[in-house]
């Protein structure tokens, strides 16, 4: 006797697998705009397909606004895409990009939530402007307040990308900093192993290799510290440099350029 399938278990696994995943969190949300009873607020989500985008938008405003729900959810999204029988192996030429967005109501919204997305070069996201209509008709304002509302979560989101950017590439200079200060202390115990006893620049440079915590780092500072990495990366290359070429030798001033070596492996341990 043939059995049917269980759907009923299958459906309850799909439901399982489904709200066991995170609920999307946005990337950035603006301010609140209020005028005459109206209430606006834009939210942006990371979203790597039109279809992702979509869910974005179903979720805010099925589960986000469920138990408020807002009169309008105007939405546009970016991303870019894989072209038709392309695998991605190709390069650039492999992609596309993927627009749309959705007026909910709110006619020619959409689109100009879109232009915003457009002119700060927003890719991989869609944008959400929410409006809860107070009563009162607020004509062309309407489509300010939408603007500002998405202008300022585009902002938001490039700058909190760029610091993200920039952390990460602090974090990297900050290894081949490190590495290079442990390769030049290393030849510097070859010709003088008084150099590698512990206190001393061959153990302080080995200290450098502790990763650091940037989690709380503002931007500002991060692109400050970007430029004094690159500048003793610079440096510590340019010791290395002279050592091999044998620029410093026996008859040159050791004690001058040992402190200058020291002031240059050990300068930037404190930011």
């Amino acid at each position: 006797m043939a059995h049917l399938p269980n759907n009923s278990s299958s459906s309850t696994l799909d439901l399982f697998i489904k709200s066991s995943r995170p609920a999307p969190q946005p990337s950035a949300t603006s301010q609140e705009i209020r005028d005459r009873g109206s209430t606006f607020v834009a939210n942006l989500y990371t979203a790597t397909t039109p279809e992702e985008g979509r869910a974005r938008i179903k979720h805010l405003k099925h589960v986000v606004h469920g138990a408020k729900p807002a009169s309008h959810e105007v939405a546009a999204w970016r991303c870019m895409v894989l072209k038709h029988g392309r695998t991605g192996l190709g390069g650039p030429e492999d992609f596309e990009l993927s627009v749309g967005s959705m007026d909910d109501g709110e006619r020619w919204a959409g689109d100009k939530v879109l232009k915003v997305m457009q002119a700060h070069t927003i890719i991989d996201a869609v944008v959400i402007v929410s409006r809860w209509y107070g009563g009162t008709m607020l004509g062309p304002a309407r489509f300010s307040h939408i603007e500002t509302c998405a202008t300022e979560v585009c902002q938001e989101y490039k700058r909190t990308e760029e610091r993200r950017e920039c952390i990460a590439l602090l974090t990297t200079l900050d290894a081949v900093l490190a590495a290079l200060r442990a390769e030049y202390s290393e030849e510097v115990a070859t010709d003088q192993p008084s150099m590698s006893q512990p206190g001393t620049t061959a153990g302080k440079a080995a200290d450098s290799s502790t990763p650091k915590d940037y989690s709380d780092i503002d931007l500002a500072k991060a692109k400050r510290l970007i430029k004094a990495r690159e500048n003793a990366i610079k440096s510590v290359t340019l010791l290395l440099s002279k050592r091999r070429e044998g620029v410093e030798g026996p008859g040159g001033n050791s004690h001058g350029s040992s402190n200058h070596e020291a002031g240059v492996l050990n300068g930037e341990k404190q930011g």
